[in-house]
């Protein structure tokens, strides 16, 4: 395949789980379908592994009590030495 802004034959390059095609002239990375959704794979599961892990929030039962009020909060840690 060659690049069709410069004519250069492009390279292929791995990136994760497939293979590109580049321009060695730097103007782009050309890809079929597959690759493109190979990529956009990746990604999406790399950001759901970057995600801050929280529990899930509990179903609300009748059982269950309010929970303590809170104290109120310090704007500064410095107010804490004083407070």
């Amino acid at each position: 395949m060659s690049c069709p802004r410069c004519g250069a034959e492009m390279v292929e390059r791995p990136v994760g789980a497939t293979q590109v095609s580049q321009c060695p002239e730097g103007h782009g990375v050309f890809l079929d379908r597959a690759e493109l959704g190979t990529l956009v794979e990746a990604e999406t599961d790399w950001h759901r592994n970057a995600a801050q892990q929280t529990a899930p929030l509990p179903r609300i039962t009748p059982d269950m009590t309010a929970p303590p009020t809170a104290a109120k909060r310090a704007r500064a840690w410095v107010e804490t030495l004083f407070g």
